[in-house]
């Protein structure tokens, strides 16, 4: 595989690991919103996803950020009969976003970052390197 390869392919993991990030940063931001008013959705739970694709310039396969999905799993609700956002019952929904999950994600994502930005690093030294003994 040539550096130019190389650099496009780790290049696509980070945009499509920063869109994830996000996503996922949206979703703990509207962890415990509620709705406006009663009757209305309060946030619903966003899911990135990814395709690959093929770069025909570079006769690679690298990967982009897919459709963002929404997540139909139920609302949580809790008994809150003051709150603005209650049902006649006095249930508030919340949206159906759990944050451990949330953030055990975003730490996968920004891993996943951080393992294509040593893609390039190390890309970038082998180039270096190679430039090295072409001027010896």
């Amino acid at each position: 595989m040539d550096f130019v390869k190389s650099l496009a392919i780790a290049a696509s993991g980070l945009r499509a690991q920063a869109g994830r990030m996000r996503v996922l940063s949206e979703n703990i931001a509207n962890a415990e919103s509620t709705a406006p008013r009663a009757g209305v959705d309060p946030y619903r739970r966003r899911v990135p996803t990814f395709r690959s694709e093929l770069d025909r310039s570079l006769e690679a396969r690298v990967v982009t950020m897919g459709p963002v999905r929404t997540d139909s799993s139920d609302f949580r609700t809790k008994y809150e009969p003051g709150h603005p956002s209650a049902d006649p019952a006095g249930n508030v929904r919340y949206p159906n976003v759990n944050s451990l999950i949330e953030m055990t994600d975003l730490r996968e994502a920004q891993r996943s970052y951080e393992a294509n930005v040593n893609v390039i690093g190390a890309t970038r030294r082998m180039i270096q390197r190679t430039l090295d003994i072409l001027r010896a």
